[in-house]
């Protein structure tokens, strides 16, 4: 997965909105897991513990599959992998049919 994160930037911004949709439609263990993905791939544990000021080790626990972060953690990773990753949040609703 980082192969294709370098080679195609695009394909990590779509597993940030990926992160936030399914994250905000229930599935937040789903959530935790790309996120850690994505970390993994770009930033890293080491430059997202420096950019958040939160150890390394819990943030390897908070996007593990027993995870728990914090509303406020999971803002900051949010935040941070935005930045990274150079694109602006937005979120849309829509009816269900």
């Amino acid at each position: 997965m980082a192969d294709r994160i370098q080679r195609e930037p695009e394909f990590a911004t779509a597993l940030l909105d990926e992160a936030i949709a399914v994250f905000l439609n229930g599935e937040p263990d789903v959530a935790r897991l790309v996120l850690r993905d994505l970390v993994n791939a770009t930033i890293g544990f080491e430059g997202l513990a420096a950019a958040t000021g939160r150890p390394s080790k819990s943030l390897h626990r908070m996007l593990s599959a027993k995870g728990n972060p914090t509303m406020d953690n999971l803002t900051l990773i949010f935040g941070v992998l935005r930045q990274e990753l150079g694109v602006e949040i937005q979120v849309q609703t829509v009816a269900c049919a």
